[in-house]
């Protein structure tokens, strides 16, 4: 991959329902020198669109290239300058024999359905999974990691003592604001931000909606073209599109004054108290000639991966 429009293809070509990772290749320098590693994401607070965890690396010795590069406060950048940083990780020779970088997009619905599962997962375990899983598919590649440098979720201290237990070969140090002290780690916030901004620019609606990202803004709670967004574009009895994070309370609650209040069994009393000849409701629309054909699924559950659930174990 050379430029943000290849990015912007491999994003296209991904599901936008579950995660999946985007990595270049590891430079062999990064390989045979020890090396740093920086752990960021984009896009934890937003209620429309993924959450993107990067990490980039490269050798401690050469710690001068991220600062040629323009890696400081990532914050601090315009979308247009951390488009320009990583353009040029991608295609100037310092930057691809030196440093290596890789993402994880983690799509609006598996944050959801992980925060809503009955094990429930918070948002703070997807991000230190993520951030887990990306530094060890690193050093699974070959990079020889012996520091690591993290922005922190929840307390500094109790995450650095969890990494470092994974982890205990390397120097792990977690830090607030740690895009804004080490460079490694304002290089992985860069690729983070780079790669959201991008996939919401090509995200696609399995619903069929025909809308542009500049019609939905950035997917945060306050900006106006995302109030509009929440606002107009929810369905009574479906809910909302797979771009919205439906568990954030900006759905919750406009789910709640919109859309059609939806009742539920308790899982606990089901087959208590009940005869086994007992009719399940669903049985009374089922057709009972001997050539009746199977129902097909509707669009709604096919596009939303939904499956029939038996099991109540």
């Amino acid at each position: 991959m050379n430029s943000l429009q290849e990015l912007q293809a491999i994003i296209k070509s991904k599901d936008n329902f579950t995660k999946f990772v985007i990595n270049s290749e590891v430079p062999a320098v990064c390989k045979n020198e020890p090396c740093m590693l920086g752990v960021d994401e984009a896009g934890r607070g937003p209620v429309l669109g993924p959450m993107v965890y990067g990490v980039s690396y490269c050798p401690l010795n050469r710690k001068s290239i991220l600062e040629e590069l323009g890696c400081a406060d990532s914050k601090a950048l315009t979308e247009a300058k951390r488009d320009e940083i990583f353009t040029k990780m991608l295609t100037e020779e310092d930057s691809l024999n030196n440093v290596g970088w890789a993402v994880e997009v983690i799509s609006p619905n598996y944050i959801s359905n992980s925060m809503y599962r009955r094990a429930k997962c918070s948002l703070n375990e997807v991000s230190m999974n993520s951030a887990i899983d990306l530094i060890k598919k690193a050093a699974e590649s070959g990079v020889n990691i012996t520091e690591v440098y993290v922005d922190t979720v929840g307390p500094p201290e109790k995450y650095q003592t969890k990494l470092s237990e994974i982890f205990p070969s390397y120097k792990i140090t977690v830090a607030k604001k740690a895009d804004s002290i080490y460079p490694i780690v304002s290089a992985a916030s860069i690729v983070a931000k780079v790669t959201r901004d991008h996939a919401l620019k090509v995200w696609h609606f399995n619903e069929g909606l025909q809308l542009d990202h500049t019609e939905f803004g950035s997917g945060y709670p306050g900006d106006p073209l995302t109030k509009k967004f929440i606002r107009d574009r929810i369905d009574n009895v479906f809910g909302y599109p797979l771009l919205v994070r439906f568990s954030w309370s900006t759905a919750e609650l406009m789910l709640q004054e919109k859309a059609a209040a939806c009742t539920f069994e308790d899982v606990d009393d089901l087959g208590k108290g009940k005869s086994k000849s007992t009719k399940t409701i669903s049985s009374f629309f089922t057709l009972k000639t001997e050539d009746s054909k199977p129902r097909k699924r509707h669009k709604f559950f096919e596009e939303r991966h939904l499956s029939t659930c038996t099991d109540f174990d």
